[in-house]
């Protein structure tokens, strides 16, 4: 029987075979990639704001303590967004007229919320509860990084699952006494391993295997 392909044809299959198990191998890789960079994770990500809203100004200037405007932090999952007349509490007196407070004036007016672009967003299927997290002793700086000094709030961690674990392994490493967890000055002291173990058994912070388990975070 005559032979229907030419010779080449056995070369070529073999290569096309080589060739799509390469490419698969580099989109996996750039997949990866992408999503471990600042435009998978939007860490560094500057939204434009209906109101741009300085941190850098209201805590690092003025000294505004966390809690004045997220009021639910501590006893709840959410650390809540305050109300626009939290906002009026300051500028029914001073800024009166400006125009870029406009927004705000009218949403206290109006009854209507601002709405305000996300920042740091979770997704579906992770359980986050902030009250947990500061109960325990991590500061709002282990994650929101130095947000005294953010012009434009931006989002400091990649918020990768890895990162996550990281201080899921070991929490000792980050937890601080509670009276430091909103302290954007606090340092780490050079003894941080003696006090992190020390607060992690008063705070009856949970053991890594615990704290790993895939059933903590995604529930």
């Amino acid at each position: 029987m005559p032979q229907v392909f030419p010779r080449w044809t056995n070369v070529g299959s073999k290569m096309s075979i080589f060739g799509v198990l390469t490419s698969l191998a580099l989109v996996t890789w750039a997949s990866m990639v992408y999503v471990q960079s600042s435009y998978g994770t939007n860490a560094g990500l500057r939204l434009v704001q209906p109101v741009p809203f300085s941190h850098q100004h209201h805590v690092g200037g003025l000294g505004i303590d966390c809690r004045y405007c997220h009021t639910s932090v501590e006893q709840s999952v959410f650390a809540g967004m305050p109300e626009t007349k939290t906002c009026m509490n300051c500028h029914s007196q001073i800024w009166v007229g400006s125009e870029m407070l406009r927004p705000v004036r009218e949403s206290y007016a109006t009854d209507r919320s601002i709405a305000w672009e996300r920042v740091y967003n979770t997704p579906g299927f992770v359980y986050f509860a902030h009250h947990i997290h500061v109960q325990k002793g991590i500061g709002c700086s282990s994650c929101h990084g130095r947000i005294d000094r953010m012009a434009f709030t931006e989002q400091a961690a990649s918020l990768l699952m890895e990162w996550c674990l990281e201080c899921h392994r070991d929490p000792a490493s980050q937890i601080r006494p509670r009276p430091e967890v909103f302290n954007m000055d606090y340092r780490v002291p050079t003894n941080q391993r003696e006090l992190g173990e020390k607060l992690v058994a008063e705070y009856d912070v949970r053991d890594p295997q615990q704290l790993t388990s895939c059933s903590t975070c995604h529930r």
